[in-house]
């Protein structure tokens, strides 16, 4: 009975993991900016929020052997990093394009907020329910 009670906040509260994890890589792209040949690093939200649901991964690999390494990151709090495509590339290496990382960040953000909204109103409303309010 309780986890099906708490089964929308597992889903919120690896939500909300993944959403500071990639405010922290946004803001790190950002500091970045202006270092010579630093590159621009990101994750897909939505891959990796499947795979902390425990639902399927973008590209599910078959293993033929045990032997074979794993695909990507084993685990879901840690998301598989990769280098964010470079729109204007510049004459120091640096692929860090400013408008895009400052748009991804506010977007990040409004969504962390929207989510603990979210698990707000689920505890309210499940306190609202045991106290019979």
């Amino acid at each position: 009975m309780l986890e099906q009670m708490t089964a929308r906040l597992d889903a919120h509260g690896s939500s909300l993991l993944l959403r500071a994890q990639r405010q922290q890589i946004i803001a790190s792209n950002i500091a970045n900016a202006d270092t010579p040949g630093y590159v621009a690093r990101d994750f897909d939200f939505a891959a990796a929020l499947r795979q902390a649901a425990g639902g399927p991964a973008a590209s599910a690999m078959s293993l033929t052997s045990q032997g074979h390494m794993r695909p990507g990151n084993a685990d879901p709090r840690r998301p598989d990093l990769v280098f964010a495509l470079n729109s204007q590339p510049s004459a120091d290496g640096n692929t860090v394009d400013l408008d895009r990382e400052r748009a991804s960040f506010v977007d990040n953000a409004v969504r962390y907020e929207t989510t603990l909204r979210f698990i707000n109103g689920h505890v309210k409303t499940m306190l609202s329910a045991i106290t019979g309010q």
